[in-house]
């Protein structure tokens, strides 16, 4: 269990990450008003973006959060895969917008908001798992055998993710195609 009171620090983390999902609406609302995409923007930028949900679901088939470290699929390569893929997945939308300054506001925006993730996602792992998460740190853990599962992609709500993938590239189009 974290100790908010005892680290500021963590609080302030804590304070910053919850609010990503809000905060990320509104980077999409700006992102979306001054998008500019055409045919040949979207052509180099969704498939980028594709490899990026792709990471994301990898990573949610093998993902049983708040019960174990993980270390099973792209977790036996790199901490957080979650967060790599959704940068991938910002630029390819970066991309796919053609606007500096949709550029400009997601680099922000994941600048932010993924690094406090990270943190406060490391200081919870290290809180509830101590030794087992050093070692996984370390890259001393053996990876796990385990099978990318369906369900586990819907247990982490990743079809939400997904929707919201469909739904913005669909936008797009359609900004694209105006």
């Amino acid at each position: 269990m974290l100790d908010f009171d005892a680290s500021p620090r963590l609080r302030m983390l804590f304070y910053v990450a919850r609010r990503r999902v809000a905060l990320g609406f509104v980077v999409a609302i700006v992102s979306f008003i001054f998008a500019t995409p055409t045919w040949n923007s979207l052509g180099f930028g969704v498939p980028i973006a594709v490899i990026g949900e792709a990471i994301r679901v990898w990573a949610s088939g093998h993902l049983v959060k708040g019960k174990e470290v993980t270390t099973s699929g792209p977790y036996a390569l790199v901490r957080h895969p979650l967060y790599v893929g959704s940068s991938v997945m910002g630029i390819g939308f970066v991309i796919a917008a053609s606007s500096w300054l949709v550029a400009a506001v997601l680099c922000c925006y994941l600048i932010v908001m993924i690094p406090a993730a990270v943190l406060l996602e490391e200081a919870t792992l290290r809180a509830a798992f101590g030794d087992i998460h050093a070692r996984y740190v370390a890259g001393l853990s053996a990876p796990m055998v385990r099978q990318f599962s369906v369900q586990r992609v819907f247990e982490n709500r990743e079809h939400h993710a997904l929707a919201g993938f469909a739904v913005s590239f669909a936008l797009l189009c359609l900004l694209a195609g105006v």
